[in-house]
Formats: structure tokens, sequence, C-alpha cells
């Protein structure tokens, strides 16, 4: 059985290392646009940013590894059309034949328009190598850069840039960051940090363009005033990469759209990772994580290999921003009550997610106690009355 993995990031290492874990000898091979092996992307808004980690300990396998495995990479190739019918992929370079085709091709980072000046240079985005290693060297000291997006690829830019000595101001155009993605609580929680380390945070303020003709100099805000700016970052978010999978006739979904299994409407062809949907709780989830791109790829794996396992997701997550880590677990949406507990230290504390007396979610903040205990707790359908949480002070009682 020929497996043809088209994308090469941690979802496609995950399944093809999941597939030889399980015993299948036949040919795999992994095709990717990037020139580069699979490697992490986490760190390249973090550790590889501010220069602590290198590619080498930033890629997933060592070359030793793929060659020992007998996995082909078909690397710095672009994978341009798939012939369901045939069971072949186009590439730029080649015609490559499967039985079994596994889509993990990811997602894409959202861009402001060109209209706005979203493609003027010095106007970066942070999603892959390439876009981080055109970033490094404009990150100097005393340079004035914009955040445009208050999530956490935002965020997290914003504090390597401070740990960096650059001038910061981060823009969101929502009443809050962390809108989309966090309660207010654990908003108030990741503020105060910045604010602390001298990130100026602009809420509830729009972008009208970006000034500039052959190089972003600033951006105009929607009331008018201008800001300077050396460099900006945009972190509005992405897309998951669904081009390939339309024009294979592929069902859509929020993503590509997959049953339990993680099969698509295509017998043959598969799909995991962020580029994925699945069904959830009556309806489809996508999530963007290591950890879903890691669990649904082995569940995949395991699938096309008969195991017919459904995909249950276990949603964790985390963000390092300055000295601190953001840990999360669960899937906050739809909360309806939320508990606060405070941390040890001067920025930290958790946030604790409650839907129709059912624990969801929690968030904490430099507070590692709290959320092995909320995961564990959550990943066991256990939940413990909301006021126990706030009253208690032995968190893990909870789960005797």
């Amino acid at each position: 059985m020929k497996i043809v993995i088209v994308g090469a990031g941690q979802a496609a290492a995950s399944l093809a290392a999941r597939l030889r874990a399980k015993g299948h000898d036949g040919p795999v091979t992994l095709i990717g646009a990037e020139p580069v092996a699979p490697y992490q992307r986490p760190p390249l808004s973090k550790a590889y940013l501010l220069g602590q980690m290198g590619l080498d300990r930033l890629v997933l396998r060592s070359p030793e590894w793929w060659v020992d495995q007998g996995i082909t990479l078909r690397l710095d190739e672009t994978a341009q059309a798939i012939d369901p019918a045939a069971r072949m992929v186009r590439t730029d370079r080649a015609q490559v034949a499967y039985d079994v085709l596994v889509m993990t091709t990811g997602a894409h980072a959202r861009r402001l328009p060109a209209a706005m000046g979203g493609d003027l240079p010095g106007v970066q985005v942070i999603r892959n190598l390439a876009d981080v290693n055109a970033l490094v060297p404009q990150m100097q000291p005393g340079r004035r850069l914009i955040v445009i997006g208050g999530g956490y690829i935002g965020l997290e830019a914003a504090a390597v840039a401070r740990k960096l000595d650059l001038t910061v101001t981060l823009i969101e155009a929502a009443p809050r960051i962390l809108g989309r993605v966090a309660a207010a609580e654990t908003a108030d929680m990741i503020r105060e940090l910045h604010l602390a380390h001298g990130v100026e945070i602009m809420e509830g303020t729009g972008i009208s363009h970006i000034t500039g003709t052959d190089r972003a100099t600033g951006v105009v805000l929607n009331d008018g005033r201008e800001l300077p700016a050396d460099l900006i970052v945009t972190g509005i978010g992405v897309l998951p990469e669904t081009g390939l999978a339309q024009t294979a006739g592929l069902v859509l979904d929020n993503g590509i759209a997959t049953d339990d299994l993680g099969r698509t409407s295509d017998p043959a062809i598969w799909a995991a990772g962020d580029c994925a949907s699945f069904p959830w709780q009556g309806g489809r989830l996508r999530l963007e994580s290591v950890g879903n791109a890691i669990d649904m790829a082995e569940a995949v794996a395991d699938n096309i290999l008969g195991a017919d396992r459904p995909y249950q997701p276990k949603p964790w997550f985390w963000s390092d921003q300055f000295d601190a880590k953001l840990q999360i677990a669960g899937l906050g949406a739809g909360h309806d009550r939320i508990v606060t507990r405070a941390g040890d230290g001067q920025h930290g504390g958790s946030v604790w997610y409650y839907r129709q007396g059912r624990l969801i979610a929690v968030d904490a903040l430099n507070d590692a106690r709290a959320y092995m205990i909320g995961k564990r707790l959550i990943e066991a359908g256990r939940s413990p009355e909301a006021d126990a949480i706030a009253a208690t002070t032995d968190l893990k009682a909870l789960l005797a």
C-alpha cells in the first residue's frame, strides 16, 4: 500500500512515524513545499525568534531517522493538483501515485489586503520558518514595532520584541485581546503581564491602512491618528489550507471535512491536523494545535491500518510570553460560568470554565498544578462544584 502525505509539518511527521511504529512496511512519501524537513512551529514565535533555539533543535527528526525508517521526503516540492480517479498527485516536478492519500496541509496566515498596505515590505506574518527568518534581522533594539492583532501569535511576538528591547504597540480591533479564544479574566491577566513589561496595548482600535510606498512606515487608525513604525507584524489568525482539497472535489466544512475516523468524502483520502474538521458534540470542530496535530494524525494512521478508532480529541494548548507560561486544557466556548483562583506569583492564577454545571476548560498562567489537575478532571469527565474550586486550598484533593 503506497501512502502519500501532502504537507510536511507536525501532523505529517507524527502520521509517518505512527505508520512505521504500527508495522506498515509499504512506501510512505511526504510532499512538502518548504525546503526543510518537518519542524516544530510553536518555537518560531518564541525561542527561535529570540535566537535561543537553532534549526537543529527545531526539526522533529534527524535526517538519519527518515532514511532509517525508509520514508521518502520530497521537500521544496509543491503539490499542485490531485486526480482522485487516477489516484495521483501532480507536483511542480512529478506525478506521484498513491493508494492512500493523507492531507496534512495545515493552515496559512491571514494577511491584510494589499489595498490596506498588507503587501508592503516591512509587514510580516509569523507562520513558517521563512517568515521568521525574514523577521529576525529586523528585530533590532530601539526600533518601533506595531503588532496588529491581540491573539496568541501577536502577543507572543510582542513579548519577544520587548525582550529584544524594541518599542512595542499592540493594536486589537475587538473590544479586548484574546476575544475569540479566552475569557475576559484570562485576558486581564495577560494584559497586566504585557503592560508590566512595557507593551502599549490599544484595544477596540481599528486600522484604516498601513502607510508607506517602498516600505511600511506606520499605520493610520480608523479615527485618523497615525502611528509611526519601523516594522509591522500582523497576527490576525489563520485559514485552513484547502485549495488542493477543493479542486479535488472533497467536501469542505471549516476545513477539509472528515468523518470520525479522519476519512474525507473520498474513501482513499484522509486528513489530519489544522486543515481538517471532524464531528464533535453534534457539530464540527477544527483545532489549531500541536496536540491535535499529533493525536489526530496518530488516529488516522491507526485507522488507515484498519483500527476503526473514532478520534476523540483531548484539547490542550500553551503560550509562552515573557517568562510566563499560559497552559490551557479543554475548550471554553459556550461557558456560562467562570471561577478564578489566584496564583502564587505576581502574574499568575487560573480560570475555570463551566457550562451547565460541567467543567469544560481551564486556563492556568504560571500555575502548572492547576493546569494538570484541571486537565485530569476534564479528561476523566469529572466536574467538582464550581464553589469548591474557588474555596479549596488543596486542588489535588478534588481528584480523590
